[in-house]
């Protein structure tokens, strides 16, 4: 999935001006909390997962039994991932409990920033049916 002559991102056009969502000020404090920080811990999650497929192995085919919400936007990466329409297709088969299925269009990853009171009101309404 990554090209090995560059990263994930390489593909990425490089937008002109930031979406209506993210500011120059948001910007300006990831940067900040990043430097203070480093950005170890999002990248941990791609450095270690081969070990988290060996952690998870027991868990292969088991089912998510709680009542659960899917929403993500229907311009992020990970839904163009190869077979993903039939994952998502296929959830109700590993979530039984599938109380909703909400694909924000025109959204990326970021749904909740993009979105917020799309996915609030998708959020309240899957609480207030538990």
């Amino acid at each position: 999935m990554v090209p090995r002559a560059g990263g994930f991102l390489t593909r990425m056009p490089n937008p002109e001006v930031l979406p209506p969502w993210l500011s120059e000020t948001d910007i300006d404090y990831y940067a900040g909390q990043f430097q203070k920080s480093g950005f170890r811990g999002g990248l941990n999650w791609y450095r270690n997962i081969d070990r988290n497929w060996e952690l998870m192995a027991p868990f292969s085919g088991a089912s998510v039994t709680v009542p659960a919400l899917y929403m993500a936007g229907d311009l992020d990466l990970v839904v163009s991932f190869p077979r993903m329409k039939e994952v998502i297709a296929d959830l109700p088969r590993f979530i039984p409990q599938l109380r909703s299925s909400v694909m924000l269009p025109g959204c990326g990853h970021w749904t909740q920033q993009e979105r917020p009171n799309e996915v609030n009101k998708a959020m309240v309404e899957f609480l207030r049916g538990l």
